[in-house]
């Protein structure tokens, strides 16, 4: 294959000039920041990718379950770190088994967690779990300092386990909160006689302002190998920066004000980030994604001046590139003489 033409729609390509450029730059801020990079995999889900931001500095990796997590240990992959309340027996053994692997770090933030990882891990050789904070995201996390100093005591105290640091996904914009928190909560830990060497936080997002969080010592970032329509949105990255794109084909032109693409909620996703539309194409910028369903996409055309015909070929930055990721065996890697490779999507469907 050695065109973007010659693809069958709907496909996933990647521009590996960009993705290239991508890597370079976020590993270069974070150097200079003083923050360890531990890209999140979840975006790309490739092997390869992995290996190329661990060349480039990152000092191992982000999985979000332990099936990733595996794939990612089979390509020989040393240092992972599974940002996920890890619970059940099979899941807990697997973890065991992976942890002979490769240098293994887990997060927790609850007792239950904790004591099903101690059960596991007991009489061998020691895990080391994160407690994970809820900075302000209102997702997993415990609810305050104190509390963090609680769990912490009880992984220092748990059999098979060693308090490794605090976690924490920020939400968007609240880095000042973020500081109060996490160096409330690494005070109390000190002064419990604790050690805190890793305090690690993420988010794309927020990348730009990682600095402003000096108790942190790494960054999780994802979707910046390959950026979405949502962050460019937030002015996070250009259209420029944006190495992935769905190509798609126009597959039936119903009425003058619509055209229908053979990309629905099968590749595109449904979703919308608290934007209108369900992607952006560059080649026709007042056209609008407005519905999806399994198999079709429905543009808008009204105050456009795109026209097109079936048979039209038609690239589409999606609204959040991780989860096109997850819908797709294989992507298409366009390289920098413009030839085309496909790859297998490894760690897709990994969510056990």
């Amino acid at each position: 294959m050695t065109s973007p033409t010659d693809l069958e729609t709907p496909a996933a390509l990647i521009d590996m000039r960009i993705v290239d450029l991508n890597i370079a730059r976020t590993q270069s801020f974070l150097d200079k920041a003083g923050l360890a990079s531990r890209p999140h995999i979840k975006t790309h889900k490739l092997p390869f990718l992995a290996q190329k931001q661990i060349e480039a500095g990152a000092t191992g990796i982000t999985c979000q379950k332990v099936s990733e997590a595996e794939v990612m240990a089979d390509v020989g992959i040393e240092d992972i770190f599974i940002t996920y309340n890890i619970l059940g027996e099979q899941k807990l053994a697997r973890l065991h088994a992976l942890s002979q692997r490769c240098k293994l770090s887990v997060v927790a933030d609850n007792r239950t967690v904790v004591d099903g990882l101690s059960r596991v891990f007991s009489g061998g050789v020691s895990l080391d779990v994160l407690v994970e904070c809820d900075t302000g995201h209102g997702r997993c996390g415990v609810q305050s300092p104190g509390d963090a100093l609680t769990l912490a005591q009880a992984i220092n105290e748990a059999p098979g386990l060693r308090f490794g640091g605090l976690m924490t996904y920020p939400a968007p914009d609240t880095m000042n909160q973020v500081e109060t928190w996490l160096g409330q909560a690494k005070n109390l830990i000190g002064e419990a006689g604790i050690g805190c060497s890793v305090v690690s936080m993420g988010g794309t997002p927020n990348l730009e302002r990682a600095a402003e969080v000096p108790s942190a010592t790494e960054y999780r970032a994802g979707t910046y190998i390959y950026n979405d329509r949502s962050l460019i949105e937030r002015g996070a990255c250009r259209i420029a920066d944006c190495a992935l794109t769905v190509q798609a084909t126009v597959v039936s032109r119903p009425t003058a004000e619509r055209a229908i693409i053979d990309a629905g909620s099968k590749v595109l996703t449904s979703d919308l980030l608290g934007m209108e539309g369900y992607g952006f194409i560059p080649a026709a910028p007042e056209a609008s994604i407005v519905a999806l369903s399994e198999e079709h996409g429905t543009v808008n055309l009204n105050g456009s001046n795109w026209n097109p015909i079936i048979g039209d070929r038609v690239a589409i930055i999606p609204n959040h590139v991780c989860v096109v990721s997850n819908m797709l065996d294989e992507v298409h890697l366009q390289l920098s003489d413009g030839t085309i490779e496909t790859h297998p999507v490894a760690a897709r469907g990994c969510v056990l």
